[in-house]
């Protein structure tokens, strides 16, 4: 099982990015009960919960972020999203995708989101 995360970048204050994690490798069994989210690392700090959601229509945000970025989920693909709006400096980040399933935690690489003032 691997999941893959994409769509990081570098952008400017107040612009947008869209975050992809494709699993791969994941039956649909697995993957669709899981809770699916998505963290982030800045330098020299923990690592955050930024959103996570439990299944299609759930959606649960830290509070720095509500407002501004929505995750969303397509079983079929077995995909996350994560949309960033209204970006601010302190958003930046190594953003990490996460699959919790009743076995264990799955991460991917993770992906640098740069936001430049």
């Amino acid at each position: 099982v691997q999941l893959q995360a994409s769509g990081g970048g570098l952008v400017q204050t107040g612009g947008s990015l869209r975050l992809s994690c494709q699993a791969s490798g994941m039956i649909s069994s697995v993957f669709n009960p899981g809770s699916v989210g998505w963290y982030r690392q800045a330098p020299g700090k923990e690592r955050e919960l930024v959103a996570v959601s439990r299944s299609i229509r759930d959606a649960n945000y830290a509070d720095s972020v509500k407002g501004r970025f929505t995750i969303s989920r397509d079983n079929a693909r077995k995909r996350v999203y994560l949309q960033m709006n209204s970006l601010k400096s302190e958003d930046t980040a190594v953003y990490y995708c996460n699959v919790h399933t009743t076995y264990r935690d799955y991460w991917g690489q993770g992906t640098q989101v740069t936001v430049s003032s």
